[in-house]
């Protein structure tokens, strides 16, 4: 696998291997491409036996393994994690394996955390996802407090005669797509029929709510209360600031460390809500 420091990308390889076929030594062509003379050789051996596509990137696991784990030992472990839900450290000691060798077999076979498991049955839950965006939006509300002129209690304190409370609330409706997990969100100072009736028109229809609950956690975290507002003003402003990061910079881990931005199919790399 190629790293960040690695002296050859594909196009390096190949432009390698056209080298050393036009008749030049294979030491000369390392040379100067900064790498050695085992390296070269072993590229081209790629090329011979795998054509072209030897060049690219593969798996670094070896292609056998014989000290890992018989398949019946995995089973039994798997077993006792969906019928007892026993832990790393209760299953080692009653199948003699060590605790770091059951929590790889759990990982393996996505069992390593309680929450992915249903209680009664014991099998892993299935995570659902729709193939194309816009096919299922997630739909919901959050309220958050109104911040003062000059700040809230985070940044003066609780000083006594301040308009603190009576500062009403601000609603943050919110949709988030199935597939891309493309976010949008507006600002508004209810959430009385006609403003939610508003507000899906501009953001497709409702059909259920469960991707945009944990967007919301990540809402309150990375915006709401990331640092001291010191008005309602700046935050509202700053909120546009964090839907550009989520969207297009910020990773998902459900998207392979992509952005949700990558995971739309449009030309223009813009999503039409």
């Amino acid at each position: 696998m190629s790293h960040r420091n690695a002296q050859l990308t594909v196009f390096g390889r190949l432009l390698l291997v056209e080298r050393v076929v036009s008749g030049r030594p294979v030491a000369h062509v390392a040379a100067e491409m900064g790498i050695s003379r085992a390296t070269a050789h072993k590229w081209m051996r790629r090329r011979r036996t795998e054509g072209q596509a030897g060049l690219h990137d593969r798996s670094s696991r070896p292609h056998a393994t014989p000290r890992r784990t018989p398949a019946t030992t995995e089973a039994r472990v798997c077993e006792l994690r969906r019928t007892r839900k026993l832990g790393p450290a209760r299953i080692g000691p009653i199948l003699g394996l060590p605790s770091s060798t059951v929590h790889r077999i759990l990982t393996r076979h996505g069992l390593h955390r309680l929450a992915w498991i249903d209680r009664p049955t014991g099998q892993t839950i299935r995570r659902y996802e729709r193939e194309r965006p816009g096919e299922l939006i997630h739909i919901d509300v959050k309220k958050l407090g109104r911040i003062p002129d000059g700040g809230g209690h985070k940044v003066r304190g609780r000083d006594a005669g301040r308009p603190i409370r009576g500062m009403g609330f601000d609603y943050i409706h919110s949709a988030v797509d199935d597939h891309s997990r493309l976010a949008y969100s507006e600002i508004h100072p209810d959430e009385k029929v006609a403003t939610c009736a508003a507000f899906l028109t501009r953001a497709y229809r409702p059909q259920t709510n469960g991707k945009v609950e944990r967007f919301n956690r990540t809402l309150l975290e990375e915006w709401a209360y990331l640092r001291p507002y010191t008005s309602n003003d700046e935050r509202t402003t700053a909120l546009d600031t964090f839907l550009h990061t989520y969207n297009y910079h910020r990773c998902h881990t459900a998207l392979g460390g992509q952005p949700p931005i990558s995971r739309v199919n449009n030309p223009a790399g813009q999503f039409t809500w």
